[in-house]
């Protein structure tokens, strides 16, 4: 529920079986919780909890890009550091300030702090041991960003924790002098699908509230709830019943008491809040109210998560077929340049998404691999591995991947047209704007509309997910045929996409403004990961 404790690096024996010489790593994504952070909203100070953490040194130490002159090629950067100022007692202006008085390292209501800084600075450092020393599928030295997807969601803790992990994996000293500035994609809160996006799909709010109505129908009344109550009413407002709508809602008590178990002494609560049973029963509804839509519903699986899998599997697809739909054309330099300076390659190797503890349970949920989870903890993350059998040969010739970025460039120049990402959520075209296509494949095409030669391409390519460096198993690939022999937890890149494809929306946003009024719970039973 809090911190993470990774176990630790993988032996020798582990690493021979979890990565047999028969197939080889092809593409690595990579869906990350933030690290820790402060609550998102100020609860309990009638505990004598403090309003504001003094666990930011970062903002000591803030830098902000400023145009030098009116000459728009011209930048320089300013350093400030940053405090809060607040209401004094007779509404004057004050400096907010720490437990002991601090200035100068008040974090404000959920940002990442230093602690957090810390953990994703050393997952970064574990995928590093991972992917660049024991496995060597990264290079120790990076000369190019190509090869490395970055994106984010736009919440600075979210951006700070990629950066932070990055930083890890790739420090000053594994970087060449003159590695280019790396590129990380971003959306507006608008087309956001790195998370749960109920704030702007108005279909999935509607399904999240009717799911979180039954978790409190079922649970508001029950002994477990009469416990928690009778433990911790007297810090609620006006001693009101804990519940799972109370206020504050039961999952924003358990945001708290998972802040401050994440930091110093400074800030915690009464040890009534850490009691174990306590936090068994917080943890196990809370699961249920936020996910339990994700393992009956296909349309709150296409909804809540569909799109950002969706890109997953487009980008693996991509992979497979070598065409720029494994992000690659999303992160071409200003220059123009894709893949072809200082031996970056023509290939995304590693995709690094920043997110949250919604979008990792929701996404796990939705395939069928959260059974019996716990809320994810603090710098969580799942690793999306790709890989092709060692002696595989394509049945089919990939036209050289040079050739088809240059096309793609010129017609980009000649439109000025954006990314065609954007045409798989961003708008109800078939075409980017300013006319262009996106490159054509299969990666959006559900698998019963491809051809048996576009299939063809597909095998040869397995699937394995890894959760907090456990292995996670769908189900839909345990059958016959759907696995590599012998491990069930390889799944065919074409059941993969089968079972994905099943949830992922043909166009997000309009899937969003559709069934407003339709009932929230399926007629029957659909269950996840098949």
């Amino acid at each position: 529920m809090t911190t993470l404790h990774p176990r630790k690096p993988y032996s020798q024996e582990e690493l021979a079986q979890l990565y047999p010489k028969s197939l080889q790593l092809q593409l690595v994504q990579i869906l990350l919780r933030h690290g820790e952070r402060t609550p998102v909203s100020p609860r309990f100070q009638n505990t004598g909890l403090g309003l504001y953490w003094p666990y930011c040194s970062s903002a000591r130490q803030l830098t902000s890009v400023i145009m030098a002159t009116t000459d728009w090629d011209k930048w320089d950067k300013l350093k400030y550091r940053r405090r809060l100022e607040t209401f004094g007692l007779d509404d004057g202006p004050v400096v907010a300030t720490g437990p002991d008085g601090e200035f100068d390292a008040v974090c404000q209501p959920g940002e990442l702090t230093d602690k957090g800084r810390e953990t994703t600075l050393l997952l970064g450092q574990r995928l590093r041991h991972l992917y660049v020393e024991q496995l060597g599928f990264m290079p120790k030295l990076l000369t190019d960003s190509d090869m490395i997807y970055l994106r984010t969601t736009p919440l600075p803790r979210a951006l700070e924790s990629v950066q932070q992990v990055f930083w890890g994996m790739y420090p000053t000293n594994a970087r060449t002098a003159d590695f280019p500035t790396p590129t990380i994609l971003t959306r507006t809160p608008a087309d956001e699908t790195l998370y749960p996006n109920d704030g702007n799909c108005r279909r999935f709010a509607h399904l999240s509230r009717a799911f979180a109505q039954r978790t409190a129908e079922r649970w508001n009344d029950s002994d477990d709830m009469t416990y928690l109550t009778n433990l911790l009413s007297k810090w609620m407002p006006e001693n009101s019943k804990v519940a799972v709508d109370s206020h504050p809602r039961l999952s924003g008590i358990m945001d708290t008491i998972n802040a401050t178990l994440a930091h110093g002494p400074e800030t915690r609560l009464p040890k009534e809040f850490y009691d174990p049973k306590a936090r068994e029963i917080i943890d196990r509804i809370g699961v249920e109210e936020w996910y339990s839509g994700y393992t009956e519903s296909v349309e709150y699986r296409s909804l809540g998560t569909g799109a950002l899998v969706g890109d997953i599997v487009s980008r693996m697809v991509g992979s497979a077929e070598r065409n720029g739909n494994d992000g690659l054309l999303e992160i071409e330099r200003e220059d123009g340049d894709i893949g072809h300076g200082r031996g970056g390659g023509n290939d995304i190797k590693f995709a690094l998404s920043g997110c949250h503890d919604t979008t990792l349970a929701g996404v796990l949920s939705s395939l069928g691999a959260f059974n019996g989870e716990k809320w994810p903890p603090y710098t969580s993350h799942i690793a999306f591995e790709l890989f092709r059998k060692s002696d595989w040969t394509s049945p089919t010739t990939v036209p050289t991947r040079i050739s088809t970025f240059d096309e793609e460039l010129a017609k980009r120049a000649a439109s000025n047209s954006q990314s065609w990402w954007a045409s798989l959520f961003g708008s109800t075209k078939d075409t980017v704007d300013g006319g262009v296509p996106p490159p054509e494949g299969i990666a959006r095409k559900p698998m019963e509309q491809l051809t048996d030669e576009q299939k063809r391409k597909l095998r040869g390519y397995y699937v394995r997910i890894r959760y907090n460096d456990k292995i996670m198993q769908v189900p839909g690939c345990k059958a016959e045929g759907k696995h590599l022999e012998g491990d069930t937890s390889f799944c065919t890149l074409e059941a993969f996409k089968s079972i994905v494809d099943k949830f992922t929306p043909k166009n997000w946003k309009r899937a969003c403004a559709s069934n407003i009024g339709a009932p929230a719970f399926p007629a029957k039973p659909e269950p996840a990961g098949f």
